[in-house]
């Protein structure tokens, strides 16, 4: 599939990772099954080894955002309420915050976007990953989220009702 950039749309894996993930698609958008998911928010949470949350825009989040521009985040250690925004962000189209769907201390933030402001359109799943949080209050926040397929189902509702079509641009 060619994109308004020209190029191949991206596969559904990571670049550099030899891991295939089981993705569910529609309307050309990826939602990964094994991800869970604020999809009032269009933000993907990954859990990590070392009990904190790694977080992202989802595929349609950047397909509605458009081209990103700039990316301001919160600094390390900032404690955020659930709701609050992690980041600032800008694309061609909007600027708006980053919500958070946990409670919890930015723990890390992706300093690669530093050199490749375009991660989020490129791999939102993978490279393009935005805040990494220490969650304070999972055990009653973390219900709140879908699970990939249940998060899939809802994305159909919601991409139906907005009309959208997800495009990324390739490397």
């Amino acid at each position: 599939m060619r994109t308004r950039c020209g190029r191949t749309r991206s596969s559904s894996r990571p670049r550099g990772s030899s891991v295939a993930r089981i993705m569910g698609f529609y309307r050309a958008c990826e939602i990964p099954e094994d991800l869970f998911y604020d999809v009032d928010r269009d933000v993907w949470v990954r859990p990590e080894p070392d009990g904190t949350v790694t977080l992202g825009m989802t595929d349609p989040a950047q397909a509605r955002c458009g081209k990103m521009v700039n990316i301001t985040f919160k600094p390390l250690g900032r404690s955020l309420r659930r709701g609050q925004s992690a980041a600032i962000l800008e694309s061609a189209k909007w600027v708006g915050p980053f919500p958070t769907p946990l409670t919890g201390t930015v723990v890390a933030v992706n300093g690669e976007f530093l050199k490749d402001i375009l991660l989020a359109n490129r791999d939102p799943y993978g490279r393009g990953w935005l805040v990494r949080l220490r969650p304070t209050e999972r055990e009653t926040e973390w219900p709140l989220l879908l699970d990939g397929p249940a998060a899939l189902e809802a994305y159909r509702r919601k991409l139906d009702e907005l009309g959208v079509h997800c495009i990324r641009c390739a490397e």
